[in-house]
């Protein structure tokens, strides 16, 4: 028997969290249903988000009822699994509710050391949420001729870039890593203790010269941060 080939990650590559954005859209249909079900549906989905709250380092409900009309709430899912992530979606699929929901947006990243970051000050890249009040949390992709600058243009837009956000104090970044997993090259996600914090600071960032080099930066949502029973509940 021939010898199988081995693979092996390349050098510097390291083993971080896989981080998702999963939306969901409740069917107008559902509120028609007797309370007694509509009741029995959310509480049965809400089991299973708590049973993970426990497995899984970091799952949060934020709600967006009554802002964006294709979303209502959506969960922000942290895990060095990506496993994890199969399962959890699967138990949800498998609950009541899951027959009245559909997924308008999914979003799949994962974490690293950003290469523009003082090497001496790198930490491994994880991503720690605080718990503010609200996340707002889209998709990016930079226009492909970003890529063709030299690493010293580069990086000086985004050492402009990271010193303007650092004056932004109430606003934390959580920006992640799509290229290759999904079809956005990064996912920036900011925690902030008001969504008008954020406006502030993209308001800002756009006379900088990392922002020429934007193609896509929406859509955008906004999520206040609840317990999942309070952002189902809000559905009505």
């Amino acid at each position: 028997m021939s010898e199988q080939p081995t693979y092996e990650r390349i050098e510097g590559a390291q083993v971080g969290q896989y981080v998702s954005y999963r939306f969901f859209h409740i069917d107008s249909a559902w509120r028609r249903l007797p309370t007694e079900e509509r009741s029995a549906g959310k509480e049965a989905f809400a089991q299973v988000v708590d049973a993970w709250c426990e497995r899984m380092e970091g799952l949060r409900a934020y709600t967006t009822t009554g802002i964006r009309p294709e979303t209502d709430f959506f969960l922000w899912q942290i895990t060095e699994r990506y496993e994890d992530l199969l399962e959890l979606g699967a138990e949800l699929n498998k609950t009541p509710l899951a027959a009245w929901l559909d997924t308008p947006h999914s979003y799949l990243a994962t974490t690293k050391p950003s290469v523009y970051t003082d090497k001496k000050r790198i930490r491994q890249g994880r991503v720690i949420p605080r718990d503010a009040p609200y996340l707002v949390v889209y998709p990016f992709v930079k226009l492909r001729p970003w890529y063709f600058l030299t690493f010293e243009e580069r990086a000086a837009a985004m050492r402009e870039h990271a010193e303007i956000g650092a004056k932004f104090v109430t606003v934390t970044n959580h920006t992640t890593y799509s290229v290759g997993i999904d079809d956005q090259e990064f996912m920036p996600a900011f925690e902030c203790e008001e969504p008008a914090d954020f406006l502030h600071l993209m308001l800002t960032l756009r006379e900088t010269e990392a922002s020429r080099w934007t193609e896509r930066d929406t859509p955008i949502f906004v999520g206040k941060r609840t317990d999942i029973r309070s952002a189902l509940d809000a559905l009505g």
